[in-house]
């Protein structure tokens, strides 16, 4: 019986100095796992974690690594996570005038190829649900299923609810005429005119989106639920997920339900789901 109780006490134990070096991990400044890339002419930065099958993560506008920091210990424990900070984000170096989504969409077809991953499964996130979905659209080879949260199409009050996009308006109005002499303020406005002017993507267009696709929202989320069913209705394979009392950030403010259903959808044969 003490041998029993030994084991067990080592098996919590080793359980318990895991999760306290997981979470001593600075996901996107972790110099173990993360590695540039030259991608298109730039340095894209990634961090990989895990071993299994590829699940390529996507953050949103102004964001890095780091908004992954409750998705990537849930993950790594059975999939090789490709955690990547976006052109012009994070450590992505980028000095070019241009931003857009096509560009970035392209960026991370051309970092799988870099990496020698034929396909992986994908989560976006904002910003990153977009490309998710603009990489399947434009590079359907290279995505096996896609999970997109908070994503939208148009940058206006239809794509974004009517407050938050009034906000934006009045952001750029304000900051339109200020000098930028820096490249982080060149490159903060680049960030910010990315969603004030795209993305421009018609609903009829993601009919191009072959994978199995889950499109998520919050109830309360920056983008109108309307909005969110309407990318769901025209994409061929999709199921919708509108995830309760919970705003934009689904992944993190309800990450036990999120790791866990996305996890199950990319499992699970598409009908059965």
């Amino acid at each position: 019986m003490n041998k029993i109780l030994l084991s067990l006490a080592l098996i919590f134990l080793s359980g318990q100095i895991a999760c306290s070096q997981q979470h001593d991990i600075k996901y996107g400044d972790n110099p173990a796992a993360g590695k540039y890339y030259d991608v298109r002419g730039i340095k894209m930065y990634a961090e990989v974690y895990g071993t299994g099958k590829p699940l390529l993560l996507i953050h949103g506008n102004g964001g890095s690594i780091n908004a992954f920091k409750e998705t990537i210990p849930y993950f790594s424990k059975k999939y090789k996570v490709i955690a990547v900070d976006s052109r012009a984000h994070g450590k992505s170096v980028d000095s070019k005038d241009s931003l857009s989504f096509e560009m970035m969409a392209d960026d991370f077809a051309a970092l799988l190829d870099k990496m020698h991953i034929d396909s992986a499964y994908v989560i976006g996130w904002s910003d990153g649900g977009i490309n998710a979905l603009l990489l399947a659209m434009r590079h359907p080879g290279k995505v096996i299923k896609l999970a997109s949260t908070g994503a939208n199409l148009t940058p206006d009050s239809l794509g974004i609810i009517p407050s938050a996009w009034n906000d934006m308006v009045k952001q750029y109005r304000a900051d339109k005429n200020k000098p930028r002499t820096t490249l982080k303020e060149k490159n903060d406005w680049k960030i910010f005119m990315l969603d004030y002017v795209q993305p421009n993507i018609p609903f009829a267009a993601l009919k191009a989106i072959k994978c199995p696709s889950l499109i998520i929202c919050g109830d309360h989320d920056v983008i109108p639920i309307e909005h969110t069913v309407k990318i769901y209705q025209a994409i061929p394979r999709a199921y919708l997920w509108v995830v309760p009392n919970s705003g934009h950030p689904t992944l993190q403010e309800h990450r036990d339900d999120f790791n866990k259903l996305v996890d199950e959808f990319f499992e699970k044969p598409y009908h059965k789901f």
